[in-house]
């Protein structure tokens, strides 16, 4: 499948990772706010690299698993503000799903929904998706209205479902369908 990259939008670019990227990579997945509500704990400087180095690998986005991982830049200075994914998760059922970090002091701009939704029109406009979803831990309320914002509908809340960092946690799925996507206001 084939798709344009870099996204330029009037604030941002959205970019492929490059191996200069690694101390705001290292910033942004080792500070323990960002890793709150995320599947993994603040992670080490031997873990960054490796996970940068996942993101230096080019995805062509046909494989179930596949991720796609944007750097978020700020076009004005050039800050790393954050970072998108677009995940295959099924090929044969045309699903994604979609998942963005930023780092704090980027919250409350409208980064996050200015980013996300172009990877929601890359994943139904150019990837061919049929549905795209976003999981979330419940407690992460601000993330839940962001997907709210974006025209995402919550499908599911499930209880005490993930045993992470050492408690149970909720989570909830929000989605949205291609054509949904087409006929958004």
């Amino acid at each position: 499948m084939a798709y344009s990259l870099p996204i330029e939008t009037d604030r941002l670019t959205l970019r492929r990772y490059v191996e200069d990227d690694y101390d705001d990579l290292l910033r942004l997945q080792s500070n323990l706010d960002v890793a709150r509500y995320l599947l993994y704990d603040a992670r080490t400087p031997e873990q960054v690299k490796e996970s940068l180095a996942s993101r230096l690998i080019d995805v062509s986005m046909d494989t179930d698993g596949q991720a796609l991982s944007l750097a978020v830049i700020l076009r004005d200075t050039g800050r790393h503000l954050g970072e998108v994914t677009l995940f295959v998760n099924s090929t044969e059922h045309r699903t994604g799903e979609l998942g963005y970090v930023f780092h704090p002091e980027s919250h409350g701009h409208g980064y996050a929904a200015e980013a996300s939704v172009e990877l929601l029109r890359l994943g139904f406009e150019e990837l061919g998706m049929h549905r795209i979803i976003a999981r979330l831990d419940a407690r992460n309320t601000a993330s839940a209205n962001l997907l709210r914002r974006l025209g995402l509908r919550q499908e599911a809340h499930f209880v005490r479902n993930e045993f992470l960092k050492g408690e149970w946690t909720d989570e909830l799925v929000f989605a949205m369908l291609a054509d949904e996507w087409a006929d958004r206001s």
